[in-house]
């Protein structure tokens, strides 16, 4: 008992000199900026602006929302990943800094390696809407529509390898592509 009672006593002051330091710090003592890779005025911009808002009235420090939209996310992405460890850089994305990592060939930065996950701010679905005019009133009505007229139909998404663009059954919308 007495061992485990040391232990503790040793754990809790090496818990107490860690958070000592980063108090010591007066995190953020400048703005921060946060990267954001798609267009002002979707989803992943505007919930940035909302934790920059509170984040800015929470710490007394503001945190900035900077758009660097292209490339799949990967422009802003790669900025982050080479900016200076310091925590005044921060890349607020989607899953799409994920799927990056499989969509492209050589995508500038590793995800795992280069990117330390914070926080989930917020979860969304997709949802597939058609034209009211269109003779299809299900899922399953829709992928027969589209499999008896090949390249008929068009679809939009986000953008290449959005989770938009990766649940497109593409196979029903081209039935000769591979599965």
């Amino acid at each position: 008992m007495r061992r485990k009672n040391r232990f503790a006593w040793l754990l809790a002051l090496a818990f107490a000199a860690h958070g000592a330091a980063a108090l010591a710090q007066n995190y953020p003592a400048r703005p921060v900026r946060m990267l954001v890779g798609f267009t002002p005025g979707g989803g992943v911009d505007i919930n940035a602006r909302l934790l920059a808002s509170r984040l800015t009235e929470y710490l007394g420090q503001q945190f900035i929302v900077e758009n660097r939209p292209g490339a799949g996310t990967n422009i802003a992405n790669e900025y982050v990943a080479k900016s200076a460890p310091d925590g005044y850089t921060l890349l607020f994305n989607s899953p799409a800094v994920a799927i990056n990592m499989a969509l492209y060939r050589n995508p500038p930065y590793d995800a795992l390696r280069d990117f330390a996950g914070v926080s989930v701010f917020s979860e969304s679905t997709n949802i597939l809407v058609v034209p009211a005019s269109l003779p299809a009133k299900s899922l399953h009505e829709l992928v027969a529509l589209a499999r008896a007229k090949p390249g008929a139909l068009n679809y939009s998404s986000a953008g290449a390898g959005s989770t938009q663009h990766l649940a497109v059954p593409t196979r029903a919308a081209h039935p000769r592509s591979p599965p």
